[in-house]
């Protein structure tokens, strides 16, 4: 049960009830697709009048298309119901401390044209340096009208002005970009937390996947590492929009120096670069040894590569990035009791390889059978994960329910 906060009501209206309506049909329609009006009006028990009326309004408003004429056993056949978003399209940007990411995809987060670079870490530079690809992006692909921008970024967020709080790998505190963005490129501008916005997409671009889709921990190992949290279907931001901030949870309070500038931090032992440094023999916390791997180009793929090739001291780094990873996703566990936990980032490219110490770890920090059975599902690999996450920013907005109370 929730509680009503009679501080910050939204009063219900004559069209509420119509908006929710609208919001079950598009959802359902984008769960089942293709379907009938007839099946709508089943699902929904309610009648065919109804229904035709909210679909002919979300085909008016360009949520919906008809499709295909199906067959029927009698009586006049049926077209077939979608949700349009192939001819709606989207720029999806990922910020990280190496590279920055650009794509340009329709709203079901497939990717039409990808560009990166190195990422500029003064605030104006990078903002510029965006603004001119994303202006090149669409005039290359004729695109004349886009949804808008949605952003990642490792780092704190507040939602309400978009304002980097925090974010450690980047340097940045207090650092606002989203307003200067949109101002660059005339588009609306959403920014996140990268783990919140992979939870996200795993909800709003997975429509078919429902088994535990709304009580789970989404948590990305990249530069550094993030969680993002998913309670009966939405995420959970705590009291400063900061809740999920597990890497900078300590694993050691004597341990190495973290960026955040605490010390034994789950991140400063499970990120990409601490794997990356363990390997080379760097002290990680030292901006030297940063800069030293940055300036490399060696990545996490190279050193799975060498893992793979029977390069002992690379495996070694690796699994030992594994064990840690599991005693930190036994901490969730323990404080959370989600339905799953799915990682995402370069490591899942080795998921084979380390499935078994991560899963050791989990059975060895939890206190119940239960919890060490929950499960720790690899998110598929690739640069595009991300980038998909910032186009559900998008998504979500259209299909999620109207807030009342």
């Amino acid at each position: 049960m929730r509680k009503i906060d009679t501080r910050q009501v939204q009063h219900a209206t004559r069209t509420t009830s119509r908006e929710i309506n609208r919001k079950i049909v598009l959802n359902l329609v984008r769960e089942h697709q293709p379907i009938s009006r007839a099946d709508l009006a089943r699902r929904m028990r309610v009648g065919r009048g109804m229904i035709s009326q909210l679909v002919d309004e979300l085909i008016a408003d360009g949520a919906v298309y008809e499709g295909a004429t199906a067959n029927a056993a009698r009586g006049r056949k049926p077209k077939m119901l979608h949700v349009r978003t192939r001819d709606r399209f989207a720029i999806a940007i990922d910020i990280r401390f190496s590279r920055t990411y650009v794509m340009l995809g329709d709203l079901e987060g497939r990717q039409i044209a990808l560009e990166s670079f190195d990422t500029l870490l003064s605030p104006d530079e990078l903002v510029a340096e965006l603004g001119r690809r994303v202006r090149r992006l669409l005039d290359g692909h004729d695109v004349a009208e886009c949804e808008g921008i949605g952003m990642v970024v490792p780092g704190m967020i507040h939602r309400r002005t978009g304002q980097i709080l925090n974010s450690p790998q980047l340097g940045w505190h207090n650092v606002g970009i989203r307003e200067e963005l949109a101002e660059a490129t005339g588009l609306r501008v959403f920014i996140e937390n990268a783990p919140i916005a992979c939870a996200l997409a795993h909800m709003w671009l997975n429509p078919a996947n429902r088994d535990g889709s709304d009580n789970f921990v989404y948590v990305t190992v990249s530069d550094g590492v993030g969680v993002g949290i998913v309670v009966n279907g939405e995420v959970l931001r705590g009291h400063g929009d900061t809740a999920g901030e597990f890497g900078h949870i300590p694993l050691s309070l004597d341990g190495p120096r973290c960026l955040c500038g605490l010390r034994g931090c789950w991140e400063a032992y499970t990120s990409n670069v601490a794997t990356l440094a363990r390997y080379f023999g760097l002290d990680p916390s030292v901006p030297e040894s940063r800069e030293t791997l940055r300036g490399s180009g060696f990545t996490m793929e190279d050193l799975i590569t060498r893992v793979r090739s029977g390069d002992t001291r690379a495996r070694a780094a690796l699994l030992e990035t594994g064990r840690y990873l599991g005693a930190g996703l036994a901490t969730i566990v323990t404080a959370l009791s989600p339905a799953r936990i799915i990682v995402g980032g370069e490591i899942t490219d080795a998921w084979d390889l380390i499935s078994g110490v991560v899963s050791r770890g989990v059975r060895e920090r939890t206190l119940t059978d239960a919890a060490a059975a929950t499960p720790v599902i690899a998110a598929p690999a690739g640069a595009t994960l991300r980038l998909r996450g910032a186009t559900a920013l998008l998504v979500a907005r259209k299909f999620a329910a109207p807030k009342v109370v």
